[in-house]
């Protein structure tokens, strides 16, 4: 076996690697190898080859896995789940929040949760509330802004 055989398996190892270990990066040194075993083909010696080597990997990991990395892993907006995806949702108070007998019930997307006013104002009945955030069991909220329909 000739010894741009041996780069080329070791550059298509690596190129297996990646599928296992993402991020474009062992791809690099693959791209390496596949320069090497260009230089070792052409019966370059193995000072020429360790240098191909390490000039393909940089100009890859360097020039090309950015442009790699920004179209293939584009940020997507975050979904929010669980909790987080209740900052900002309308509910409507079910128990009046009063700030002093530290009561009071929201109800949004159908669950009932503890309400407690994030202006230490008490909300009655019925109203319309904006959650700000969630802290444990409790939901800080602040009342939506009546509309002229609901006056």
């Amino acid at each position: 076996m000739e010894v741009w055989h041996c780069w080329v398996i070791v550059g298509i190892a690596l190129f297996i690697a990646e599928i296992l270990i993402p991020g474009f990066l062992v791809a690099c040194f693959g791209m390496g190898c596949l320069a090497s075993a260009v230089l070792a083909a052409l019966d370059l010696g193995a000072k020429w080859q360790l240098l191909g080597f390490s000039v393909a990997t940089l100009v890859v990991y360097f020039a090309i896995r950015p442009l790699f990395l920004k179209h293939i892993y584009k940020k997507s907006s975050p979904v929010r789940t669980n909790v987080d995806a209740l900052v900002g949702c309308v509910g409507v108070v079910t128990v009046a929040i009063d700030p002093d007998d530290h009561s009071g019930r929201v109800k949004v997307r159908g669950e009932d949760w503890r309400g407690v006013s994030a202006d230490g104002v008490a909300i009655e009945p019925g109203r319309k509330v904006e959650v700000l955030r969630v802290d444990g069991t409790k939901l800080l909220v602040k009342p939506v802004p009546k509309t002229s329909e609901e006056e």
